[in-house]
């Protein structure tokens, strides 16, 4: 069987290259709410920070910086954060950061005019190939998931798509990030559950750079934080300070369950989980002031006929406005919800749901979207929707290119020429741009689905089937330094021996 892409145009008339760079900004992002609503929302997060509070789980460093900031900590860890504190936080916040390759090359920009694509996160299952049943996932699967990441042209970086649930402890989750050095030379997205698992991979990366100093002048992943709602555990605070003070790059986000956890109104919802992200806020500028250290929390909602989590048209609008709410602020809105599905499968649930949510990622311009691949609430991986993902993320790139007003490209002259009785198809203008504005997917054609070649009868799943198992057929793995894979082996050695 011949995989999608062997069947595509012939080179000489392929729709040019998709840029990677910023989004139009002729074309603003879709404001959900009015400016008015955006302030109050975020006022009410901050009174409520001042008089209802947060918990801050006491017992580390975070209890001394934040009484020296003039909040109050009761025994049980409520912190209440005056107004003053929370908002002189937001202003010395960077607005940006800059994530560097393994080579220390190839940056992209985390702020609020690029979105750049990742596939993950944490799923505890794959599918397996023998049987197709969902199976716990192995360090062998986030090896080979991050291969395939690592060759497809519109993922930007890695994240830990899959766990190795056989080693679900400190050194599992440490060996994780020597995974992903090892197996992708794109920057990387990391998060683990032990303060010292962060010392550890800290001490990689800076190995990998040559020094900590190299390590903050290039940054080499995101740290992500997944606190509860408004309930920081030690391990979540500790691990804030950690970072900002080394110089990478923060994102602190819960992941409420509107219904459950947070409240089950829309407004609701988002003004309880932007209560966690400015509290975290406040934590990172009170550790080091004008680091780049913000909230990223994803908003989720109860399916009320069966409690689990569901509710397309909520969870869609909610990310929609905490994006709007956090862009006003001017921060970037990362973990977009784009590239999941609740489907159990990669099925035609899956397909519409992974395409809906991508294309709503089009309006709301997320500053990453982490979740390609991602099947069953979260819970098992799929490369064959990553596959998708990484084809509809080309769309994306695509149209936020936007277009030219200009006489050539209104083709003023040319109109003028032919007049109105005449046509276009002969003229060079026609010839220069019939490719420039199209989208040369992998597994769609001009004319979606594929209705006017040889692939109308072969279904999405097997187009891309058969693309995968050429990937796979010819996959190489980067090889890290040996100087740095000897470092790499040291640190994990040296953290094998507390592994609980």
């Amino acid at each position: 069987m011949r995989r999608a892409r062997s069947r595509r145009r012939p080179a000489a008339s392929v729709a040019a290259p998709v840029s990677k760079g910023p989004h139009s900004l002729a074309t603003p992002a879709y404001a959900l709410l009015t400016q008015a609503q955006v302030d109050r929302v975020v006022d009410t997060a901050i009174e409520l920070l001042a008089t209802s509070g947060v918990v801050f789980e006491p017992g580390g460093e975070a209890d001394t910086l934040l009484r020296g900031a003039g909040c109050t900590l009761s025994d049980e860890g409520i912190v209440t954060i005056p107004e003053t504190v929370t908002r002189r936080a937001l202003e010395t916040t960077a607005r940006s950061a800059t994530l560097w390759d393994r080579n220390g090359e190839n940056p992209i920009s985390i702020d609020c005019d690029h979105t750049w694509f990742m596939p993950g996160m944490t799923c505890i299952a794959v599918y397996d190939e023998e049987t197709g049943e969902p199976r716990p996932s192995t360090r062998g699967d986030l090896a080979l998931i991050t291969r395939v990441a690592d060759k497809l042209p519109h993922v930007d970086g890695v994240c830990i798509a899959v766990k190795n649930v056989e080693k679900s402890n400190q050194f599992g989750e440490i060996d994780e990030f020597a995974c992903l050095m090892e197996n992708t030379t794109k920057p990387l997205e990391y998060l683990c559950e032990h303060p010292t698992s962060l010392d550890a991979v800290i001490e990689m990366a800076a190995a990998l750079r040559g020094s900590h100093q190299a390590l903050r002048q290039k940054p080499y992943f995101l740290h992500l934080i997944t606190p509860l709602p408004v309930n920081l555990a030690r391990i979540h605070s500790d691990q804030i300070i950690t970072a900002a003070r080394a110089g990478i790059p923060v994102s602190v986000g819960t992941l409420p369950i509107g219904g459950a956890s947070s409240p089950i109104t829309l407004a609701g919802c988002i003004t309880h989980a932007l209560m966690t992200d400015f509290a975290a806020i406040v934590l990172g500028q009170l550790a080091a002031e004008g680091s780049f250290c913000v909230g990223s929390s994803d908003v989720n909602f109860m399916e009320p006929a069966t409690g689990a989590i569901g509710s397309f048209s909520q969870t869609s609008v909610g990310d929609m406005a905490m994006c709007q709410v956090r862009r006003s602020l001017g921060f970037p809105s990362l973990t977009g919800i784009g590239g999941c599905s609740v489907a159990r499968r990669f099925n035609q649930d899956a397909v519409w749901e992974i395409s809906s949510n991508m294309t709503q990622m089009f309006y709301n311009r997320p500053a990453t979207i982490d979740y390609m691949g991602s099947l069953d609430q979260g819970l098992t991986y799929s490369l064959h929707a990553l596959l998708l993902c990484d084809d509809l993320a080309g769309l994306l790139r695509k149209m936020w290119q936007g277009l030219e007003i200009s006489a050539d490209q209104m083709a003023v002259d040319l109109i003028r020429e032919v007049g109105p009785t005449g046509n276009f198809l002969a003229h060079q203008h026609t010839v220069d741009n019939c490719r420039t504005q199209v989208w040369d997917s992998r597994y769609f054609g001009p004319n979606i689905p594929l209705s006017n070649t040889g692939l109308a009868d072969q279904d999405l799943l097997k187009r891309i089937d058969a693309d995968l198992k050429e990937i796979l057929a010819e996959l190489g793995q980067p090889e890290l330094p040996p100087e740095t894979k000897a470092a790499v082996s040291a640190i994990l050695n040296k953290y094998s021996d507390h592994a609980v």
